[in-house]
């Protein structure tokens, strides 16, 4: 889908050139349109969590449009550490960064009806992870066996399933409404399922940009129909200020056990996935695959970008995937282009006024993007366990991970008696899961007897063709 006034084919190919100015802009607008929802999104879900967000009458409320605002500033600047570098640190390639959903079933246990006070120890826990997270860059080609599709995929799987009841609550009309008529009625479930329909009938239906930015669009044709219906309070615009700069500590900081574990094991998962996304930008864009430099640089990056953040209230950052097919689907690998987003985020990240248009966003419209998109995280992980080969070893791991991960994020009263620190980290479901997957993967026999499956599957057992394929080398 490249145009040939952009440049030839070698220089779309060429990660250090630069389109014409006028063409470079609206490509370099494109990619943060593509990213710019799900950017914002997990400090809304963290603030709703904690109690000062959205309906929740709390004072505290102008403190989400802070974090709201941090998410665009250091996206924009993790995104610069990735594409311009500083000495190790960057890919030097059109890598976009923003606030990352895999965190999130960690964060929310952490502060849940806490209030803004709570969010002093998240961002102990994004400051330590992210520095955990830059020094995995030292060896991560190493440690890429242990995490298998089998074991990312069963991850952002969790991730996603630990978070499609966000998306339900926020559509029925959010948490501080559960209890009251107004929660479930059908005018709520009318912006979200507007938003809904546009979004899909617009990923469907429409191509290029139109496709790209279906979220954003559906948001916006649900932002109006929810203003048409009077439910839009723009009280909040008129008193943000014009222009605001990042406030180090702005929640202050505090370092607790929980958290720190949390957020460095979550760092692991995220590394590997950055590692795709840069394989994924090289092949996609360059046809070529990525180098050793380029992987570090940009696990470097990562890493340095979500400590930084955490210094100035923002929650972490990685490399955003749906910006890789982006540059897939245009053909221009400039990173000039990118950093022209950075640029722009970076902008909106000082205009508090912006944060406060879209906090402005009633949490019903904003219900039925969060469906679409964790709805996506779900089946982002179902297409990666495609890659795997179900044969009766992997079914099993599966099984165990699976079950143990998502039971203890549906029943988390059953771990009561454990101590508070290890209760907030195993009730979140991901890390149990993520653990049970690793360690059964490395020790387990690559195969298992037919008997050792069928006896508890009740005839269930793999028969699919990876199953067949690993049998008929048995």
């Amino acid at each position: 889908m490249s145009d040939a006034t952009l440049g030839t084919p070698e220089q779309l190919r060429d990660p250090n050139y630069t389109p014409p100015i006028l063409k470079a802009v609206p490509l370099g607008i494109q990619h943060v349109l593509a990213m710019f929802v799900s950017n914002v999104t997990p400090a809304i879900i963290v603030c709703g969590a904690a109690g000062f967000g959205f309906g929740s009458n709390s004072p505290d409320f102008p403190q989400m449009i802070y974090m709201i605002q941090m998410s665009m500033f250091f996206a924009g600047v993790a995104t610069l550490f990735q594409t311009i570098g500083l000495g190790p640190v960057g890919a030097r390639l059109p890598i976009v960064q923003g606030t990352s959903f895999a965190f999130i079933p960690i964060m929310i246990p952490l502060v849940v009806g806490k209030g803004v006070d709570a969010i002093a120890v998240l961002m102990g826990g994004i400051v330590v992870g992210g520095l955990f997270h830059a020094s995995l860059g030292l060896f991560i080609g190493r440690i890429r066996f242990a995490l298998p599709p089998l074991v990312t995929g069963l991850v952002v799987t969790m991730i996603g399933l630990a978070l499609v009841k966000v998306g339900v609550q926020y559509a029925a009309g959010g948490v501080p409404a559960i209890g009251t008529e107004e929660y479930g009625s059908g005018l709520n479930w009318l912006m979200a399922g507007t938003v809904i329909v546009v979004t899909l009938g617009l990923k469907f239906f429409a191509r290029g940009m139109l496709s790209v930015s279906a979220v954003l669009i559906g948001l916006l044709v649900g932002y109006v129909v929810a203003f048409a219906l009077g439910q839009v309070n723009l009280g909040n615009v008129g008193r943000a200020a014009p222009f605001a700069m990042p406030n180090p500590f702005h929640f202050g900081i505090e370092f607790t056990f929980a958290a720190i574990i949390g957020f460095c094991a979550m760092s692991f998962v995220s590394a590997v996935e950055t590692v795709g996304d840069v394989s994924g930008i090289t092949k996609g864009g360059a046809g070529r695959e990525a180098t050793d430099k380029e992987i570090q640089g940009a696990t470097f990056a990562d890493g340095l970008g979500t400590a930084v953040s955490g210094v100035f209230g923002a929650l972490p950052n990685t490399s955003f995937s749906q910006n890789v097919g982006l540059i897939a689907m245009t053909g221009v690998m400039s990173r000039t282009v990118v950093t022209i987003g950075a640029l722009f985020l970076i902008i909106c990240g000082l205009i508090p006024k912006i944060g406060a248009v879209i906090s402005s966003v009633p949490i019903e419209v904003l219900g039925g993007g969060v469906i679409v998109m964790f709805g996506m995280v779900v089946a982002a992980g179902v297409s990666m366990l495609s890659d795997v080969t179900w044969n009766r070893r992997n079914m099993v791991i599966f099984a165990i991970s699976l079950s143990l991960g998502l039971g203890l994020q549906l029943e988390p009263g059953a771990l009561q008696h454990l101590p508070g620190t290890f209760k907030v980290l195993a009730t979140s479901g991901i890390l149990p899961a993520a653990i049970i997957a690793i360690v059964l993967n490395l020790v387990l026999p690559e195969e298992l007897s037919d008997e050792a499956t069928e006896e508890v599957s009740g005839g269930m057992a793999g028969h699919g063709l990876g199953s067949i394929e690993q049998d008929d080398h048995v």
